[in-house]
């Protein structure tokens, strides 16, 4: 018996995997790990960083611990521990309602909570570490639960421990984040925050006000997974020396950066592709979204190997034209097996 896992990630290819069991909380989740074992296990989350195609002999556990509880709190933070399974447009919302201060940058990112410490989610000058205080994972092989702190996560660019040496080890339960209860550090400079509180004529701006912002960046130019499959931003914002970044420059003299280090800068892989010629453009069902080139979807019926031939094209190219490999943020799964790239 196949179950099918078109609803279950937002790019919807057709797929299917042998079984597909939702836990609702620690208990069931547990008992998941043990009913599982005849076949490979993967943790799903909202399957928005993830994308599957054919048909996979595993075992989808999809994580669906859903609560909010605060924790602790002093004078000027409070810390909430949210559940892996909550969306984090709703963990985004809550901490809106209630007047919490640090994440509003990550507005309309989409997936859960669970999800968001893998890939230390980021955007518009604030990254998930700045936020984090814990989390708890259960351990995939003993079934013992294991607090982490901020250290033992090692967070980087899009980057943490559950993607290098934890990977598929531990399955998080839940994250605790240290948000501001008053005096919030609001980070309007980001230039397309900036340019759009302009717009709006906001000069004070609140925490709703940067997130109103960010919703209105996202939604001009990111298409809604319900109505185009997509998975976010495929590739990774590459990081180069400023040395070779200013060999660039003598040829393409407006290419943008963002300073990383005394040594290194950050590189908009977005700029990267539409510079190449690549917006709009399609192989098969897969394109290039003509808004957004970091975007790539599933226009018209697309298999996973449209999506492949498109992504590995478009890495060949940027290589070839500015000596920069592009590495995708999203993972794929073609019949059950994770894609590496060389």
């Amino acid at each position: 018996m196949s179950h099918s896992l078109q609803k279950l990630h937002t790019f919807g290819f057709q797929a299917s995997a042998a079984q597909v069991l939702h836990c609702k909380n620690n208990v069931e989740l547990l008992q998941s790990l043990d009913k599982s074992t005849k076949s490979k296990q993967l943790i799903l989350g909202g399957g928005s960083n993830i994308i599957f195609g054919g048909h996979a002999d595993l075992t989808i556990i999809k994580n669906e611990i859903k609560d909010i509880q605060i924790l602790d709190q002093d004078a000027h933070h409070i810390y909430i521990r949210v559940g892996a399974g909550v969306i984090w447009a709703d963990v985004i919302q809550h901490a809106l309602q209630h007047n919490y201060g640090g994440i509003e940058n990550l507005t309309l990112i989409p997936g859960t909570m669970g999800a968001a410490p893998i890939q230390n989610i980021g955007a518009y000058g604030i990254e998930l570490r700045d936020v984090f205080h814990s989390l708890a994972a259960v351990d995939r092989r003993t079934g013992v639960t294991k607090e982490f702190s901020k250290k033992e996560c090692r967070f980087d660019y899009r980057e943490s421990i559950f993607k290098q040496e934890a990977k598929n080890k531990y399955v998080i339960t839940d994250v605790t984040l240290r948000l501001t209860k008053r005096d919030h550090q609001i980070k309007a400079d980001y230039g397309a925050i900036k340019k759009t509180l302009e717009q709006n004529s906001i000069t004070n701006p609140t925490i709703q006000d940067i997130s109103n912002a960010v919703a209105q960046i996202r939604m001009s130019k990111l298409p809604d997974p319900s109505i185009i499959g997509n998975a976010g931003s495929f590739f990774k914002n590459p990081i180069i020396s400023k040395n070779k970044y200013t060999a660039l420059l003598e040829k393409y003299p407006n290419m943008p950066s963002y300073p990383i280090s005394d040594s290194q800068v950050k590189v908009p892989a977005g700029w990267l592709i539409d510079q190449a010629g690549w917006k709009g453009k399609a192989i098969g069902g897969a394109a290039v979204h003509d808004k957004q080139a970091l975007v790539l979807i599933n226009k018209n019926n697309a298999d996973i190997s449209d999506l492949i031939q498109l992504y590995q094209s478009i890495q060949l190219d940027i290589q070839s034209r500015y000596d920069i490999s592009l590495e995708r943020e999203v993972t794929i799964y073609k019949n059950g097996v994770e894609l590496i790239d060389d």
